[in-house]
């Protein structure tokens, strides 16, 4: 039950907030300190370390985060999941929770069947109540434990002194891993120190060695990936495992200023003992992180040398491939839809490529000997570009059709909409750039070549729909500024216009007696090019809703 209410808290705010994470996101690329603070943040936010440090991982594996960039994001997450154990102190013990649990759950329930702007947080109160109903059960069952399962291994080490501390965060560590997650792991230590079945600082080395064993999703989900992915995996992993390497033997001395700074005496009262546990929580975190922090880049540089670079599986194919990492424990479809942005710019990036390869073979044509063959070499070219958009097309599409299933807010099912429209805007685009290729291949082969004057008309026609094409590369992921949309209409106007005046010269030319098949073609080749040019205003206009 408690496990199903912090999912199910999880979900709603993920919904109601999503928004605002994915623009927490943006600001990863800033420095470490940046980085540290969106991944408290976040993790505040999704109350799962585990949700954000996979996400983490599948944007250093993308490319969407380089690994310096993600770890300041990593030692932020570790600070971000200390607030769950604050809640569950705060709340859970001191306060006679099953008087307001079931009220919230049935509330929670009405408002997340109501069809209104803020259901999410219907789910988000559910989940609250359910958290804090099974937390209640936890602890009125964990004073009779003893008589179902045998803690006797436990508690014969009370009294052991150090070595108690080492068997506790062994048993943190065990715990943790088969729990799967260190909030739950934390509340089940808490109630066993609050029921006497385990002594303080038994239950203090069980939370720092918790913090180790909820490392074990990152390697696992990191296997799908690229070496990058990898090595942020390593730094979740290390980062954990040293920071407990160094707090053990000075676990007295932290539990001495936890309790310089709480109040109450945990030794004489198991009431103040769950407060003081979250205490050390966050102040191991929190030190651990601002003793690793000046060190970003000697860390990035350890766990490269560690994990060597190697050639990636799957590249000599050809095949365009989702670098996507999911687990069913941190599927977050609000975040997913970051990584798709960054794949769309990617795929707007090769549109402009294959416009900016046939515009520079148009216009130096008159000066290559052998045309046909670099007419034949561009077709060859633009088609492999083409079908690595198409492939990209399949993939995003289907990712974002499964990205709507999951639990999404208004806001976001009309971004993914939306998203699905540029994706199809821009793979139409490369296949505009394929096709024109193929009728300048065709009439370079019937040696018809434009002569010297056209050339020059199109050339600021031509660099016109280049610019636009900059532009969309620039401002996909972002939300566009009052100048560019400004620039995005007089583009626009430009085009038409030019359009208008070259197919009038076109036909000008027809009537002049010039051989009509040529002119023909630059009369479809301006119309196709001014194509492109609306596709980037639809763009334009798509991405503008998405603000």
């Amino acid at each position: 039950m408690f496990l199903f209410g912090m999912k199910t808290m999880s979900d709603g705010l993920q919904q109601s907030a999503g928004d605002r994470m994915r623009k927490a996101l943006n600001f990863m690329t800033g420095n470490r300190f940046v980085g540290m603070f969106t991944g408290f943040a976040v993790t505040s936010i999704v109350q799962s370390s585990t949700v954000v440090t996979v996400i983490v991982i599948s944007l250093v594996n993308t490319g969407l985060l380089t690994l310096t960039q993600s770890i300041g994001v990593i030692f932020g997450t570790n600070i971000g999941t200390t607030l769950t154990a604050w809640i569950i102190s705060i709340v859970g013990f001191q306060i006679k929770i099953d008087a307001f649990a079931l009220p919230a759950i049935g509330i929670g329930f009405i408002l997340s069947l109501v069809k209104w702007k803020h259901r999410s947080m219907g789910s988000f109160a559910m989940g609250f109540g359910f958290l804090f109903l099974g937390l209640h059960y936890l602890t009125q069952e964990m004073q009779g434990i003893n008589e179902v399962v045998n803690f006797d291994a436990l508690g014969m080490f009370r009294d052991m002194g150090y070595a108690a501390v080492l068997i506790g965060a062994g048993a943190g560590l065990v715990m943790a891993v088969l729990v799967n997650s260190s909030s739950a792991t934390i509340a089940i230590i808490m109630t066993m120190a609050f029921n006497d079945i385990i002594t303080y600082e038994m239950a203090a080395g069980m939370i720092l060695g918790s913090n180790i064993g909820t490392t074990l999703n990152a390697p696992l989900v990191s296997l799908a990936g690229n070496t990058a992915a990898r090595r942020a995996a390593l730094v979740h992993v290390l980062f954990n495992f040293i920071g407990t390497a160094w707090a053990l033997p000075l676990l007295t001395q932290m539990l001495r200023l936890v309790a310089f700074i709480m109040p109450g005496d945990p030794w004489s009262s198991n009431t103040a003992i769950p407060v003081h546990l979250a205490a050390l929580h966050t102040a191991y975190n929190t030190i651990n992180t601002a003793l690793f922090l000046p060190f970003v880049n000697q860390f990035a540089k350890l766990v490269s040398f560690i994990i060597r670079d190697k050639p990636e599986l799957g590249r000599e194919t050809g095949v365009y491939k989702f670098s996507y990492i999911s687990t069913t424990r941190a599927d977050s479809p609000e975040l997913n839809i970051v990584r798709v942005e960054k794949e769309i710019r990617d795929m707007a990036g090769i549109a402009s490529n294959m416009f900016a390869s046939f515009s520079d073979l148009l216009q130096g044509l008159r000066e290559i000997e052998d045309k046909e063959s670099a007419a034949a070499t561009l077709c060859v070219e633009l088609k492999e570009k083409e079908e690595h958009a198409d492939e990209m097309r399949e993939a995003l599409t289907s990712f974002l059709i499964e990205c709507s299933r999951g639990q999404l807010n208004a806001r976001s099912k009309s971004r993914v909409f939306q998203l699905l429209r540029v994706i199809g805007y821009v793979e139409e685009m490369c296949d505009d750039c394929y096709i024109i290729s193929m009728r300048l291949e065709k009439n370079v082969q019937k040696n018809r070549i434009f002569t010297n004057k056209e050339v020059n008309n199109l050339i600021p026609y031509l660099d016109q729909v280049g610019e636009f094409l900059g532009l969309l590369n620039v401002q996909l992921g972002q939300s566009p500024s009052p100048g560019i949309t400004a620039r995005y209409r007089e583009l626009e106007t430009n085009i038409n216009k030019s359009r208008k005046k070259l197919q009038k010269l076109g036909r000008k030319r027809i009537e002049a007696g010039k051989d009509v098949k040529t002119e023909l073609f630059f009369i479809d080749l301006v119309r196709r090019v001014e194509k492109l040019g609306d596709y980037c205003y639809d763009i334009s206009n798509t991405l503008g809703k998405m603000k």
